[in-house]
């Protein structure tokens, strides 16, 4: 995996209360396959992580969320925690943000609550999704196909349940980055 992805640029969306793992784990991931990864937020400096039942570690804002143009990269992760994705969502510049993803056809990635933005972007419609189960209906409601996986790829988007299932994850979303990369014009 170590060179496949190689010069792709990926936008790490969140805010604070995002779920640890789920930013460190993908992120390692992507940066062992060569990728650069940066930590997109609307907060200025630093981003507070959950750590499953308590607050965990500080990480620095690489790109503050006014500044970032999402022309500027390749692809975008959106790792989940309840407090997360539920105060992005109603963040117009982050829903703007992860939608210009869509609208452009790059590739995606988004674990447990994380699809909350995905709803909220209103590009859930007609897609296979997985998450943390207490969004089925959510999902279900935004016209999408909830799926009990711990992995599921439908075209430029990959999904999770879990931390549980980080180690799938992270294979299907390195395998879309690179496949996505690889149909990209030299």
């Amino acid at each position: 995996m170590t060179d496949r992805l190689e010069g792709c640029r990926v936008a790490i969306l969140v805010t604070d209360g995002f779920e640890e793992v789920e930013l460190t784990k993908p992120r390692q991931a992507l940066d062992d396959a060569g990728a650069q990864t940066s930590i997109v937020s609307p907060k200025d400096d630093k981003v507070r992580s959950w750590r499953f039942t308590d607050w965990g570690e500080e990480f620095p804002v690489d790109v503050r969320l006014r500044d970032a143009r999402p022309e500027a990269f390749d692809a975008l992760l959106l790792p989940g925690g309840v407090i997360n994705p539920d105060k992005l969502r109603m963040d117009e510049d982050a829903m703007v943000f992860a939608a210009a993803f869509f609208e452009s056809g790059k590739p995606i990635a988004s674990i447990c609550h994380g699809p909350w933005t995905i709803i909220e972007t209103g590009h859930a419609a007609g897609r296979r999704i997985a998450s943390w189960p207490s969004l089925e209906t959510d999902l279900l409601n935004a016209g999408a196909v909830w799926v009990d996986q711990p992995s599921v790829t439908d075209g430029n988007l990959t999904t999770s349940r879990n931390p549980d299932d980080i180690p799938q994850f992270n294979e299907a979303m390195v395998g879309l980055f690179a496949s996505q990369r690889s149909t990209e014009p030299a």
